[in-house]
Formats: C-alpha cells, structure tokens, sequence
C-alpha cells in the first residue's frame, strides 16, 4: 500500500530538539510501519555530500523508497533579481539531491503575494517548472508545485500552470482541501497530503477522486499541530490506511 508520512508532520518535535531526519525513518519504519519517506527540507542541515550519503544509507539500511522531497525556501519568484537567481540555483541543487537519493517527486514553490500571478510571474513560473521537469523526467522522476499557499492556492491557478507545462516530468502535490475544486487539479497529481480534516471529514471523497484519474502514488499524512505528534499521526494514518485499503479493494 503506497502510504507515507511527512516529516513536517514532526515538526513540533523538530523544533524542541527530539527528532532529526534519521529518527523519522526510524519513527516511519518501525513505529508507524511505512515503507516510503516524504521528507521536508526543514529537516536537511544542508545538502552537504556526506550528509546526503548517510540519509541514503539510512533509506537503504530501513529498506525505504523516498516517495517525495518537500521543498522550501527556493521560491521561483521573488521582486529581487539576485534573490531569484540565487533561489534558482538552490532549486538545481535540489534536483540533484532528489537524483541521488532517488527521490520519486519533488516540489518546490511558485511565491506571490495575494490571489493571482501577474503575467511575468506566471511566465517565470512556467518556464521553470518546464526546466525542473525536465530534469527530472531525464533522471526518472517527477517535479512540480504544491498548491497550499499564495497564488497556488487557487486552483484555476494551478490547473493553468499544469496545463502551460504540459510536460511529462512535471506533476503536482495535491494538498487536498476537502472540496469539489481539488478534482480541478487531481489529474495531474504526482504527490499527494492529506491533513487531519482530509482524514476527519473528506476522506472517502478524496481517495475515489484520485482513483478516477488513475492516480497511483503515494497518500500522504501531513499533521500541522506541532502538539501531540506521534499519537495524531499514528490516529490520523490508520484513518487513511484503512480507508485506501477499502476503497482499493474494491475498485
């Protein structure tokens, strides 16, 4: 069964000092008994070449896939120029990170204020997106935004985009919202998270929206309290297990 969990998901303890990147592998395959990793970049000290060496031993060793690399910070747009240069070559630096560690999607951020993208953002973001995808479509995996803030939020934003690229390595990380919109934006679902509400509330809507695309990724718990977290994550992921298994089975 394609389940995962994401780090930020720890990130209360993250912040107290009483989880780091190797003790969430350990907490994903041997506490919560998960076989794929989607790790937020808040959890990388750098992208330093050993320490990317160890955190793919530590897939190795736990016999884990990294299903999705969540990353932050490299927003493609941004008012100043050499901001944005130098987001850009954060971003490739990524790239190649998700490469060698065998990453099966990654996401960035798109940036922007408000609800709407003027044209030149919109331009930016689609010409680099077209150029992560291919990078990754070149080394066997997927790249693209997540829809959970600013611009990206609205859907018919995202679903523009989706279609402007039109590239086989580029996909999206549905953040689902619970509402009619996201099947706006599920065929082009690469990644998906599913928070407390999704699981409380919109679940069986969610899992059979993504069935209809032919969607066969990988579901994603993404807990926000920061309270709590290894109680919430262990309730919130045997909602969505339970509810990917029955729905999966009988599909």
């Amino acid at each position: 069964m394609n389940l995962c969990i994401a780090s930020y998901s720890f990130h209360g303890l993250r912040a107290e000092g009483k989880m780091d990147l190797f003790g969430y592998l350990e907490s994903c395959r041997f506490r919560y008994h998960v076989q794929a990793a989607d790790i937020w970049s808040g959890m990388f000290p750098s992208l330093d070449e050993n320490f990317l060496i160890k955190v793919k031993e530590g897939l190795k060793e736990r016999e884990m896939v990294l299903a999705n690399l969540c990353v932050d910070g490299p927003d493609i747009n941004d008012d100043d120029p050499a901001v944005r240069e130098k987001h850009y070559q954060d971003a490739l630096a990524w790239l190649k990170a998700a490469d060698f560690l065998e990453a099966k999607t990654i996401r960035f951020n798109s940036a922007g204020k408000g609800n709407t993208f003027t044209e030149e953002q919109f331009d930016l973001v689609v010409k680099r997106f077209t150029e992560y995808a291919q990078f990754a479509y070149d080394h066997g995996f997927r790249a693209g935004p997540e829809n959970h803030w600013g611009p990206e939020q609205v859907p018919e934003n995202m679903k523009r985009i989706c279609e402007a690229v039109n590239h086989p390595g580029f996909g999206m990380l549905l953040h689902f919202r619970g509402n009619e919109k996201d099947a706006l934006m599920a065929p082009w679902a690469m990644h998906t998270h599913m928070s407390w509400d999704i699981a409380e509330n919109h679940l069986d809507e969610s899992i059979k929206m993504l069935l209809n695309v032919g969607y066969n990724g990988y579901y994603s718990v993404e807990h926000h309290s920061g309270k709590d977290e290894y109680y919430k994550v262990s309730t919130q992921l045997s909602r969505i297990r339970n509810g990917v298994y029955q729905l999966t089975k009988s599909a």
